[in-house]
């Protein structure tokens, strides 16, 4: 995750995020994302007079945007755009992060779920509202390459939830197997629901919209 030109308030935000999908939330501290942002200390208090909970929401926040904004960019870099290849994308950003640097770091919302959602309900709704900007992304992009709406944002919870899964098996087996097996098995179901056209054909990504 490459992070652009940002202010120190961006940055504390982006940096609690990485800080999250590596460590946990219950790990990271004010003063751990504060040096990974190289923003003075004083600065924590001024920008999230809500502490460590409200720097945690925004962080979880910000990754629920990041990943939905990541799909529009995953269908842009498809030659031709299908379920199953949006679904490839999706895993392949995380099979390219384990092979080129290790297993260190995980889905910050997922993380954050894990550590604070029992214990701080802000968090837990943080993470609801962050999961449901990822899938309402993936549910318009399926209904987009013909995916009856009925089932795109079904079919949008089940790539996500299997994502979710297949990084944390990946993981704990240093190994991608669980991300390209998921891929193989997974991805002739969702281009199967595909609706055709009554010639047979397959209506073009975003007709009628």
């Amino acid at each position: 995750m490459a992070a652009p030109e940002r202010g120190p308030r961006e940055r504390m935000v982006f940096s609690a995020a990485q800080l999250i999908r590596r460590d946990g939330a219950a790990s990271t501290g004010m003063r751990d994302v504060a040096a990974h942002a190289e923003a003075p200390r004083g600065s924590l208090q001024h920008y999230f007079p809500g502490g460590k909970e409200q720097l945690v929401n925004e962080a979880v926040d910000w990754a629920g945007r990041y990943a939905a904004g990541r799909v529009a960019r995953f269908l842009a870099a498809l030659p031709e755009p299908t379920p199953s290849g949006l679904f490839t994308a999706m895993l392949r950003q995380w099979t390219d992060e384990y092979e080129a640097i290790g297993y260190g770091g995980g889905c910050p919302v997922a993380a954050a779920t894990v550590d604070l959602a029992q214990s701080t309900a802000s968090t837990r709704e943080a993470a609801t509202a962050a999961f449901r900007t990822w899938n309402a992304a993936v549910a318009d992009a399926l209904a987009g390459m013909g995916v009856p709406e009925a089932r795109a944002r079904p079919l949008a919870t089940l790539m996500i939830s299997t994502l979710e899964g297949a990084i944390l098996i990946a993981r704990a087996e240093r190994d991608v197997r669980a991300l390209t097996t998921v891929a193989e098995e997974l991805g002739p179901l969702l281009d199967a629901a595909v609706s055709t056209g009554t010639d047979g054909s397959v209506p073009h990504p975003h007709a009628g919209r």
